[in-house]
């Protein structure tokens, strides 16, 4: 099987531990790491890009944090995205489509009651839309394939 780039995205906390818990998946191709905080390089051997740290409360802050993803969605040229959100997660699964990669969305299993507000809207997006909470899944999506972290 052909090494793919692997772009895994993910915002801090939570979100970041959520990623680093799934990398036996995705730990035999060649991975470039995203996320907000730059003393993360330390948990992947250096093998991270930042983004600015933003959301929905912070329009200038999010337009940047969209501008640095794209700019690492066109350098890497990843064949794959996977991502735990949250803001990051959504741009980088929004621009990676427009350069053909396949993206995938694990919601935070933090969201036991309902999905997260990224995970809501990131659907329509997303290659593969998963939940970590069979309660929340449904025909049109999310679809839960088991609590995988």
């Amino acid at each position: 099987m052909k090494k793919k780039k692997v772009l895994a995205v993910a915002s801090g906390g939570g979100h970041w531990v959520q990623l680093l818990r799934l990398r036996p998946s995705y730990a035999h191709h060649s991975v470039t790491y995203v996320s907000t905080n730059a003393s993360y390089a330390n948990d992947v051997d250096g093998a991270l890009l930042t983004v600015t740290d933003a959301n929905l409360n912070e329009k200038g802050r999010l337009l940047r944090m969209f501008f640095e993803m794209f700019l690492h969605v066109a350098r890497v040229r990843p064949d794959v995205v996977i991502t735990t959100g949250a803001a990051p997660g959504f741009a980088a699964v929004v621009l990676a489509r427009l350069f053909g990669a396949r993206t995938i969305w694990v919601d935070s299993i933090a969201n036991s009651e309902e999905l997260s507000g990224s995970g809501k809207h990131v659907g329509r997006f997303a290659h593969t839309w998963l939940t970590q909470w069979e309660h929340l899944a449904k025909p049109e999506g999310p679809q839960f394939w088991g609590a995988v972290l």
